[in-house]
This record gives C-alpha cells, sequence and structure tokens, in this order.
C-alpha cells in the first residue's frame, strides 16, 4: 500500500512540475516567436518617434532607460533601509520576542498586498502634497513595493545563522555593531538571492508606477520628470489595434526578459561568489 501511494505522489510531482515547465516555455516561446520579427536595432537605441504608437518609427529606449533607473535607484533605497531591519530584528532583539514576531508578520502582510495598492496609496499621498506622476514617485512606491520581500527574504537566511557564532564573537569582546560583520558575510548569499527577486518584482510591475512615474516618450532628465516603464510600453502598445504596434509590444516584453534573464544569472554568479565565505 505504501509503495502504491508513493508512486502516486511521485507521478503527481512529475506532472506539476512538467505543467510549470510548460507554462514557462510556452509563454517564452510566446514572446520570442511573435516579438523576434519586430526587434531590430532601432527599437533598443531610438526613442518613440512622431507616430511611433501607429506604427511608425522609432524605439522604446525611453522605457528601457526609465525601467533601470526605478529599479536601480529603488534598489538601493531597499537595500539601505531592509538590511538595518534584518540584523535588529536578529542581533539586537531576540529572534523569538512579541515585537520581533509582530515585526515578521507585518512584513508578511505588506509582501502580499498587490501592487496596485501600494500605487493608489503612493498616488493618493502625491495628490495631498500637490505632487505630478514623476521618476521620484516611481522610485519611492517600487522602494516600499520590495521593502518587505527583502526583509522577509533576508529573514529568514538570518535566522538561520547559528547564534553561537554570535555568542563567540562577544566572547572575543567584539561589539553588537562589529558582530554585524561577521554576520554579514554569512547572509550574504540571502542578500543576493533577497535582491534578485526584489528586481524581479520591480522591473515587472506595471499597475504602481502607472499611478506614480506616469509615461514619456523622452528620457527623464531630473526626479521631477515621468518616466516610462517597460511594463507599461507592452501594456500601451499591446493595446493598440495596430498589429505593427502589437508585435512591438512583444518586442519590448522579449526585451523585458532577456534584461531579466541577464540579471537572474548575474544575481546567480553573485550569490555563489558569496557562498565561499560561508561558514560550513
Amino acid at each position: 500500500m505504501r509503495f502504491i501511494e508513493e508512486k502516486i505522489f511521485k507521478t503527481l510531482m512529475i506532472l506539476a512540475t512538467l505543467t510549470v515547465f510548460a507554462f514557462v516555455i510556452s509563454i517564452i516561446c510566446t514572446i520570442v516567436i511573435k516579438g523576434w520579427h519586430a526587434m531590430n536595432w532601432d527599437m533598443i537605441t531610438k526613442l518613440p518617434g512622431g507616430g511611433f504608437y501607429v506604427g511608425k518609427g522609432g524605439g522604446f529606449l525611453n522605457a528601457i532607460v526609465g525601467s533601470l533607473y526605478i529599479v536601480g535607484a529603488s534598489t538601493v533605497l531597499g537595500l539601505i533601509i531592509s538590511i538595518p531591519v534584518v540584523f535588529y530584528l536578529n542581533i539586537y532583539v531576540k529572534r523569538r520576542s512579541k515585537w520581533a514576531y509582530v515585526a515578521r508578520m507585518s512584513y508578511d502582510v505588506l509582501f502580499g498586498i498587490p501592487s496596485i495598492v501600494y500605487g493608489a496609496f503612493g498616488f493618493a499621498i502625491m495628490i495631498y502634497f500637490g505632487l505630478r506622476a514623476s521618476l521620484s514617485g516611481g522610485i519611492i512606491v517600487i522602494t516600499l513595493l520590495i521593502i518587505p520581500i527583502f526583509i522577509r527574504s533576508m529573514d529568514e537566511v538570518a535566522r538561520q545563522f547559528p547564534r553561537d557564532i554570535l555568542d563567540v564573537a562577544y566572547s572575543l569582546g567584539a561589539t553588537r555593531f562589529e558582530t554585524i560583520s561577521v554576520a554579514l558575510r554569512q547572509i550574504a548569499p540571502g542578500i543576493a538571492t533577497a535582491t534578485l527577486l526584489s528586481i524581479g518584482r520591480a522591473i515587472g510591475d506595471a499597475a504602481a508606477v502607472m499611478f506614480t512615474a506616469g509615461y514619456t516618450d523622452r528620457i527623464p532628465e531630473s526626479l521631477s520628470q515621468p518616466a516610462a516603464t517597460l511594463p507599461l510600453s507592452v501594456f500601451f502598445q499591446l493595446s493598440s489595434p495596430i498589429k505593427e504596434v502589437q508585435d512591438r509590444a512583444y518586442a519590448a516584453a522579449l526585451t523585458l526578459t532577456v534584461i531579466v534573464l541577464i540579471l537572474s544569472i548575474l544575481g546567480r554568479y553573485i550569490t555563489r561568489r558569496f557562498s565561499k565565505n560561508k561558514l560550513k
């Protein structure tokens, strides 16, 4: 009986894995097939020209640069805010204290809030202060979006960090602040993984930046100017009834997929490098 149950569940797991793999391959093939023939050098090196959204010349360089601006700045801000929080919860506060439990539960709730809610919240704040859609608005709302991802991902790694190592550092006369440098080397792979997850969430989000970053055919030259992103470029072009413009939407989606793939490979490489410094 146990042998039959094992076979059944093994078959179900294989089927589930193959189903997920089939969906991934299907999505990638659709994007590549529909976007490749519309892809050319002008798409990634030129700004939208006159009549770009009705099938004329130009490209979506504005969306590529805007996405990199927003994702890069929000990732840096997210790390600056999240790393101290993680170390506070795991070094300065007892790991199983009520305060730590409430904090982790709060971040879990924030983790599950849809991005459009973050966008609506950011939009409401901008209206209250009389601000317009801008690059800074997109950066702020995306930072708020990825902070819970940073904190919960790094916190799970930090909670597995052996407490004995901290006790050894304290016994040698190290302060809590000095002990952080020891812990930082050990949770570096977790930081790299959290960064990868956060970038993937940030660069593919359209709902939040639609309210706060706006959209423009130009590259923003200051934080107060609106900024385009690749997800919004895909959305606007795919909404067009013109087939050529729809094909360009798939080209933008292909570009976004390639950027995420490059970042994923880079993240795996960095994680592997940091893992060499981790104590076994």
